[in-house]
């Protein structure tokens, strides 16, 4: 099982609520603390904002549509009759079939809680019959894509259709913000809420096949149900993409059996000193296994051959440039460590990593790291990213690397960024077919401050408000060739986080802002309207138990 201890969590929250009434009383905004977790929070106040009367229209859609048109009538009433039904037909394959039928069981299961309602699954029924219903049909249009979907709703009820399980899905996400902010809650919703849905017609699909966002665990140990419920806030806004950061200076956090060193060693703090703790491979598979039923795929990272302070500590015959500082490493400071750059033991030591990890990960991609190493020459760190990368493709996975990796020729590159003539480079291996993940730094790092008072967060890349974490264009940070821009991502690193409460903080609400850039179309970029739906999402976090900032750029109700 994983090791955790709550650390530094105490002391780190009384510092943050001291500091966060100090900016109430200075600036005027607070934290609004999740709903039912007690405390008002931080920020104090009267309580969650009140949810707007009436059924939720689709203007309210987070990430916005590719088009949403709303209709006339009454819309469609959840009662004690309502059921999800699901249809295939006869000629979808069986695992399709299956999938399709968990997807009904899960937004059933999501629907009765808060409701009360019965909410039964009908498989392989009549998807237009009176509920909400399920269609997986391939007639669709060959561009609504894996993801795509169509939802419609009126006084007979709900209807989703996709050419795939993954589009019913993104679908039923969609479904959730048509309804009443407390469909969202953990408990029964107090009697006389009004469970309709609008009437509507939505076509939708992603911008971008890669919508990321990234959990350093490295810095500081999450356990898998903490992550967890980090994918269930990504999933919410239609995120695919879960990168987690497995290993840095401070500590390796996923079990290798033949080196079992890593993780009795190096496993063993954090950031601060507190303990650390790992995954092993049945912790790991689960947390696969539950971002595959959100689906969200897993991309795991092994930082290679710097941020290796913790390989170096467990088996310190791959030290040979003597840049390990004594164990366990609790600072914050990076750039020192790099493991042997030649040898047959490091290209040992990486090749057993590599297949264990591709081993237990099912999704194509695999990152390798190849940031911030200042300490071996670049003939050396690109002989040996170019031996890691066909270690990768040798286990039969895709290699990520940031964007430093470039000039090494790995195929998917994570612009970070662009200093020291690194943009250059990139558009060099783009111009060459690498494809790019945009991470700006000063754009999509949420573990920047929203301003430099904030008692969380670091300010190395500026300060990150949710305008300005929304107000870019992935495609115009740099001057690449059309079409090497695959997605975007949202990186968490957490030398500063220890507990899921700070997470939410620094995630919401920039999260929905860089979803947003993910998946809707450029055409539906705006801000001001941006910014009056994101001040509706308040109520849902309320309602979920989610703590987030109410900053100021963003209307939130008054309470």
């Amino acid at each position: 099982m994983p090791i955790r201890t709550a650390g530094l969590s105490a002391r780190a929250r009384g510092v943050f609520v001291l500091a966060a009434v100090l900016l109430l009383a200075a600036v005027g905004f607070g934290v609004q603390r999740a709903a039912g977790g007690g405390d008002a929070g931080p920020g104090g106040g009267a309580g969650p904002a009140a949810a707007p009367a009436g059924p939720r229209t689709a203007d309210r859609i987070v990430p916005a549509p590719l088009s949403a048109t709303t209709g006339s009538g009454p819309g469609y009433r959840l009662t004690a009759r309502t059921a999800v039904r699901t249809a295939t037909g006869p000629d979808a394959p069986a695992q399709q079939a299956q999938e399709v039928r968990r997807i009904a069981g899960q937004l059933a299961e999501a629907l009765r809680r808060p409701t009360g309602l019965p909410v039964e699954v009908v498989a392989d029924g009549d998807a237009a019959a009176d509920g909400i219903g399920l269609l997986l049909d391939p007639a669709l249009p060959a561009e609504t894509g894996a993801e795509g979907y169509r939802l419609t709703s009126d006084a007979t009820g709900v209807r989703i259709s996709a050419r795939t399980p993954e589009g019913l899905y993104r679908g039923t996400q969609t479904l959730r913000q048509l309804l009443p902010p407390q469909i969202e809650g953990p408990a029964k919703a107090a009697d006389g809420t009004e469970w309709t849905v609008a009437p509507v017609t939505v076509e939708d699909r992603p911008r971008y096949a890669y919508r990321g966002a990234m959990l350093d665990v490295a810095r500081h140990f999450f356990t898998p149900a903490e992550v967890k419920g980090f994918i269930d806030r990504l999933a919410l806004y239609k995120v695919n993409h879960l990168h987690l950061h497995l290993t840095d200076d401070q500590g390796w956090r996923i079990e290798i059996p033949s080196r079992p060193e890593l993780t009795r060693v190096g496993a063993v703090s954090e950031v601060d000193g507190t303990p650390g703790g790992f995954y092993t491979a049945a912790d790991y598979q689960e947390i696969v296994r539950y971002a595959q039923e959100r689906y969200l795929t897993v991309v795991p990272e092994i930082d290679l051959p710097g941020h290796s302070n913790a390989v170096l500590a467990s088996y310190p015959e791959l030290d040979c440039t003597r840049s390990a500082r004594p164990w366990p490493y609790t600072g914050i400071e990076v750039g020192f460590s790099t493991l042997c750059p030649t040898g047959d033991a490091v290209f040992a030591f990486t090749r057993e990593v590599i297949a264990e990890v591709a081993r237990l990960t099912p999704g194509p991609y695999l990152h390798i790291g190849g940031d911030e190493v200042k300490t071996i020459s670049s003939a050396e760190y690109a002989g040996f990213v170019q031996q890691v990368n066909a270690q990768v493709l040798a286990a039969g996975k895709t290699p990520v690397g940031w964007n430093q990796a470039a000039p090494a020729g790995v195929g998917v590159l994570q612009y970070w960024d662009g200093r020291g003539g690194r943009d250059v480079e990139l558009g060099q291996a783009a111009e060459r077919g690498a494809k790019v993940i945009m991470s700006p730094s000063g754009r999509s790092y949420l573990d920047m401050k929203y301003e430099k008072s904030y008692p969380l967060g670091l300010v190395w890349a500026g300060t990150i408000d949710a305008r300005h974490a929304y107000t870019w264009d992935p495609d115009n940070v740099l001057k690449l060739p059309a079409g090497s821009v695959i997605g975007i991502e949202a990186p968490l690193w957490t030398e500063t986080l220890d507990t899921p409460y700070e997470l939410d903080l620094m995630l919401l609400p920039r999260l929905p802002a860089l979803a947003e850039l993910g998946w809707s179309p450029k055409a539906a970029l705006d801000w001001d309207g941006f910014k009056r739906r994101l001040a509706e999402e308040g109520a849902r976090w309320d309602a979920a138990g989610y703590a987030y900032e109410r900053r100021p750029e963003v209307p939130w109700p008054a309470r």
